[in-house]
């Protein structure tokens, strides 16, 4: 009897998981108020050196230039002092001015020393002034920036109603708060049609089919009816379950596009343990066993969402398992300050590149936009949705052996 072969070896992880773009040191960050600051004080203390090399050449000019404004002519008698230069007691004419020159020589020397280390002192000081004032400068020039920034962090959060309109002079500034309303104005009124369209479909979309299901189950709950209407009726009530899904999926996905607004504590744990009990028949089906342990991790967010997030992950790890002794394993836990949802699986080999394609809508693994009876294709791709609503985000790792490791991580 041969022996069972080993099963393949996963690929090695994915290098494309997204990684924080927190810089290490934000107090670092060369911000456009910390440029324009240097840029300022490097233009003052450039003419300051340039204003400070041009005085001292001129003085030493001028200073060199000059002859002394006397000498001795006579040196009877003559007797010199100073508390600054050591001059002869006695000697002859010559000598005497020789030292003399010589001490004036020193003393503009000395002049000039003094000259160039106040000047730099002056120079250091009304430097840091210059820094200063260079700083509250740009912040004063710059605070229609962060007026906008601010209006654009509030938008962000779906709050499309605020506008920034700026006052003041019609400069550069003024034109691009000008320009960033108009475009807000364009984005409400199309977030607004969206919204209005979403309602309107989904009412549209489920009275039709909410109707055809009516009308297969009386069909179906007649006794009398022949096995071949029968049969039709099954198939029609199968295709007519699977369009609703679709169709629940798609406005789900359309929603859950949108940050969340109205956001309560919502365990963690108890989403998953939730979605277990959903997924447990399929899963005993299947054969297929369901385990991991499940801590307390509260995050603010929208239950019946982040329920919807563990149930497809859960779901897609029952369907896509191995036909024995598979196994699902959903962890939550609260680690580094994140929410944590783990699902981890066992199952066919995934290799890496193909991870990406499967948080796609109507995406699978080797299919594409084809007809299967687990599912629409919606699953992950609202997950991911979902998840970005909520600030945070989903990673799907292959795993040793085969199947996925898929991890939600929210903030607290």
């Amino acid at each position: 009897m041969a022996a069972t072969p080993a099963p393949p070896t996963a690929p090695p992880k994915p290098t494309w998981a997204p990684k924080s773009a927190e810089p290490p040191f934000p107090w670092l960050r060369p911000t456009i108020r910390i440029r324009l600051t240097l840029l300022y004080g490097g233009m003052f203390m450039i003419a300051g050196i340039l204003l400070l090399s041009i005085i001292y050449l001129l003085a030493a000019q001028a200073l060199h230039a000059g002859s002394s404004p006397f000498k001795i002519v006579e040196a009877q008698n003559l007797t010199l002092s100073s508390s600054s230069c050591q001059l002869p007691r006695s000697g002859t004419v010559p000598e005497f001015n020789d030292a003399i020159s010589v001490c004036m020589a020193q003393q503009r020397q000395h002049a000039l020393d003094n000259l160039l280390s106040r000047s730099l002192l002056a120079l250091v000081g009304l430097s840091v002034i210059a820094f200063a004032f260079g700083y509250a400068m740009a912040g004063r020039v710059l605070s229609p920036l962060g007026r906008i920034t601010r209006t654009a962090r509030r938008v962000a959060g779906t709050d499309l109603s605020r506008r920034i309109e700026l006052d003041g002079p019609d400069d550069e500034l003024k034109e691009l708060s000008d320009t960033f309303d108009e475009m807000l104005d364009r984005l409400e009124r199309a977030f607004t049609a969206q919204q209005r369209f979403v309602a309107n479909a989904s009412h549209e979309l489920r009275t039709p089919l909410a109707i055809n299901r009516t009308l297969l189950e009386v069909h179906l709950s007649d006794p009398g009816a022949p096995v071949e209407l029968q049969q039709l009726g099954k198939t029609l009530l199968a295709t007519n379950e699977r369009s609703e899904q679709l169709v629940e999926g798609l406005l789900l996905l359309a929603r859950s596009d949108n940050e969340i607004v109205d956001r309560k504590p919502v365990d963690l744990a108890e989403v998953a343990s939730r979605a277990i009990d959903q997924a447990r028949a399929e899963a005993e089906a299947k054969g297929v066993e369901l385990r991991g342990e499940r801590g307390p991790a509260v995050v603010q967010g929208n239950g019946v969402l982040l329920e919807r997030i563990a149930l497809n992950l859960v779901q897609n790890a029952v369907r896509y398992n191995i036909a024995e002794d598979g196994w699902v394993e959903v962890v939550t836990e609260l680690k580094d300050g994140h929410a944590t949802l783990l699902v981890t699986n066992t199952g066919p080999v995934v290799p890496a590149y193909e991870i990406d394609n499967i948080f796609e809508p109507f995406r699978r693994l080797r299919t594409e936009r084809t007809g299967s009876d687990k599912g629409v294709g919606l699953g992950l791709s609202i997950a991911r949705s979902v998840a970005r609503a909520h600030g945070g985000r989903i990673i799907a790792e292959p795993r040793e052996g085969g199947g996925l490791v898929m991890r939600v991580t929210l903030p607290v």
